[in-house]
């Protein structure tokens, strides 16, 4: 039992079972999935897609600071042929460190933590992957935490862990060295600590409502950790990439209707006023310094080096320190809006790219590394395959889930079935505006950042089908064989597909058995 106020007790409803099996749960699931993220992490032996740049890029931090060209790219894979024979002298000779600037599209927070890998494991498939199954495991560990906060169940949270936990492109990006994945748990974990601050939140208003005068707009609420570690990971997450800002801005809006939401409950009279004037100024700290000073210190060593690209090093160190400070700024900025330049014209062809409105349907996925070879397995062509494709039986439920949460929405106002929503609107929707708009190179592997909210709109939808602790006992047995059949589902349809979502080599008539449908394969649709 707890010994809150009335009004906290009203506000922040009691999470069942213990704070043992809470972690207890989810530390297991954790591991379950853990266990499957890193089994052969080592396989294929390869650059896999487009672990050519970013394995890379991360090794160049390590050495350099910033990211160098190399001898090769994914045109002359001179470098990658190196690489994997141990070979690390890769980097281009030149006269100045400008001259061998590479730029890159993305902010480096991403590459740096695969470089970390490199760095504790060697420079190796298993040691530039080694990061993406880290943040991959602790994923799992997040989900299944935030949806138990969301539920107030242990069961349910781990249900949505072991969901996430199966999904095929949650595990493809767990083993490879692309910044999606990355992306992706930075954006989990912010709405995370979002959510641990609403009951944190609530929980201060009550207790202060019911121990200070009352007034109309209610008490402040002081310092907020949990909104402070919100804005870092958002923060992150743009560091690893610029689609990052659709969440933060949208997580920001979030919290401080959540603040307004709370003090509406408590009786207040001017909500939305005293969320204003009392969170408001926390969360404009919170939700934008926090989150700038995390996407500038990613840059930290373009600006410590004389190596990055259109870092003007001379000119900046060449009156003092103040114009240096000034000069430097400027040329970040300058290279900012180049980059901003290069994703609005990202429009090259690709075989596999494909639109935002077929991503839920799985039409296109795309063949990470896919190797045939004749006459190898007992007489049959044996094939070697990764396909960044998800868990189909997962993705069309959970594209019902969400068409249930809003219905459950527009009935009830539920905030749960209302953030999943957003997240997965805010991850999903801006897509469409560079697919009309821009005609912009896209591929399914985009749809990442918003996988952990699909499996939350499930394991949403499960919580109502099983019903209330107070439910009789047939409600509950029959929700409970509901939510075990999914589970079993999604689990026999990603053991049939693992094969080619981990690279074993299996014969070419068992791949193709796995190629759900036609445009799997082949020409990419129009």
């Amino acid at each position: 039992m707890n010994n809150w106020g009335p009004s906290a007790q009203r506000l922040v409803p009691p999470i069942q079972g213990t704070a043992l099996l809470g972690w207890a749960g989810p530390l297991a699931v954790a591991i379950f999935g853990g266990l499957l993220r890193f089994l052969r992490l080592g396989e294929p032996k390869a650059l896999v897609f487009d672990e050519t740049y970013y394995a890379k890029d991360a090794y160049s931090l390590i050495v350099h600071g910033v990211e160098r060209t190399m001898l090769g790219d994914a045109k002359n894979p001179i470098a990658d042929r190196r690489l994997l024979a141990g070979n690390l002298d890769v980097f281009k000779q030149c006269a100045q460190p400008a001259d061998c600037a590479s730029f890159v599209a993305h902010p480096p927070l991403g590459k740096w933590m695969i470089a970390a890998g490199e760095w504790l494991f060697g420079m190796t498939p298993f040691g530039w992957r080694f990061a993406a199954a880290l943040v991959g495991t602790l994923s799992i560990l997040v989900m299944a935490r935030v949806a138990r906060r969301m539920t107030r169940s242990t069961l349910l949270g781990c249900l949505a862990g072991l969901l996430l936990a199966l999904d095929g492109l949650h595990l493809v990006l767990s083993r490879t060295a692309l910044l999606d994945g990355f992306l992706m748990f930075w954006v989990l974990a912010g709405f995370a600590c979002l959510v641990a601050d609403r009951d944190w939140a609530r929980r201060r208003l009550a207790d202060r409502h019911d121990t200070s005068p009352v007034s109309t707009l209610g008490p402040r609420l002081g310092l907020r950790p949990w909104r402070l570690a919100a804005g870092f990971c958002l923060g992150a997450a743009c560091a690893v990439k610029w689609s990052g800002i659709f969440f933060l801005l949208a997580f920001a809006v979030l919290s401080l209707m959540w603040d307004a939401g709370a003090r509406r409950a408590l009786g207040l009279r001017e909500p939305y006023r005293g969320a204003l004037a009392h969170d408001g100024p926390g969360a404009l700290g919170a939700m934008t310094l926090v989150p700038a000073a995390a996407f500038v210190a990613s840059w930290t060593g373009w600006f410590a080096t004389a190596g990055g690209w259109g870092r003007n090093w001379d000119q900046a160190t060449s009156q003092g320190p103040f114009f240096f400070v000034f000069d430097s700024v400027r040329s970040w900025l300058q290279y900012q809006i180049q980059v901003l330049g290069f994703h609005s014209n990202l429009q090259d062809y690709h075989e596999y790219m494909s639109e935002p409105w077929q991503w839920p349907l799985l039409v296109r996925p795309v063949p990470f590394y896919y190797q045939g070879t004749k006459n190898a397995c007992g007489g049959q062509d044996c094939t070697q395959a990764v396909y960044g494709v998800g868990t189909p039986a997962l993705w069309y439920a959970a594209a019902l889930a969400l068409i249930a949460l809003i219905v459950w929405y527009v009935s009830s106002r539920d905030w749960r079935a209302g953030a999943t929503l957003l997240a997965f609107a805010v991850g999903w929707l801006p897509w469409f505006y560079y697919a009309i708009a821009d005609n912009r190179t896209m591929y399914l592997f985009y749809m990442i950042p918003v996988v952990p909210f699909m499996v939350l709109a499930l394991t949403l939808c499960a919580g109502l089908v099983l019903g209330r602790r107070d439910a009789g006992p047939t409600r509950r047995a029959v929700g409970a064989a509901g939510a075990g059949a999914l589970a079993l589902v999604v689990l026999v349809n990603f053991w049939w597909l693992s094969p080619v979502l981990t690279g074993e080599t299996v014969t070419h008539a068992q791949w193709w058995a796995r190629m759900l449908l036609n445009s799997w394969v082949g020409v990419a649709p129009k």
